[in-house]
């Protein structure tokens, strides 16, 4: 999506240990009318594939995941990664690992949104090594809910999370697919 491409060149910034920094409009401070573009995106790629739900990880993945859900007309459902007083217990669980965060998380969602019938499609803001992908797999398998497919708005091509929603079977849509990071530059998958 070159309206993104165009974004990330502009705005992003390559740190060292292969990571790029979008705070400035997608993971702190949030872009509303750059998400509605990536919601409208997200909807046109996922148009035919029966969507029930959407799910995410808080707290990255909520923006692109609520506006993909506006434009496809369905719920939102973000996995917690902190319990309260209201999340206590019938909980679907899973833990991951957050590599810019360097912490293990338990992430969950109350079952009660989750039912057999629903047909899923998980959205996050980045995957990498592909955790919080792996996480909310782990969870619709237990739930025993189909996942329809999974929409990231950046994903950096060249670390494993891309290879395993490959091999798990489902459709992957990168909105942004960096290939490499050279000499602080970003190159996406679409400039090879």
């Amino acid at each position: 999506m070159k309206l993104l491409e165009d974004r990330i060149r502009r705005d992003g910034t390559v740190l060292p240990g292969n990571v790029l920094k979008v705070d400035n409009f997608l993971n702190h401070q949030v872009d509303p009318q750059l998400m509605d573009e990536l919601g409208a995106e997200f909807a046109r790629r996922f148009k035919d594939t029966g969507i029930t739900k959407i799910l995410t990880v808080e707290s990255s993945g909520i923006a692109p995941a609520v506006m993909a859900g506006l434009h496809m007309g369905v719920p939102v459902i973000f996995a917690r990664k902190h319990k309260s007083l209201t999340l206590t217990d019938n909980l679907y669980t899973a833990k991951v690992y957050s590599y810019t965060k360097q912490v293990n998380n338990d992430i969950s969602i109350d079952r009660r949104f989750l039912k057999p019938a629903e047909k899923v499609l998980i959205i996050d803001d980045f995957l990498a090594n592909g955790q919080a992908v792996q996480g909310l797999l782990d969870i619709a398998a237990t739930a025993n809910i189909k996942v329809a497919g999974v929409g990231v708005v950046i994903e950096k091509r060249f670390q494993k999370g891309h290879q395993l929603v490959e091999d798990a079977g489902i459709q992957l849509e990168a909105l942004a697919s960096i290939a490499s990071f050279e000499d602080g530059q970003v190159i996406f998958a679409a400039d090879k």
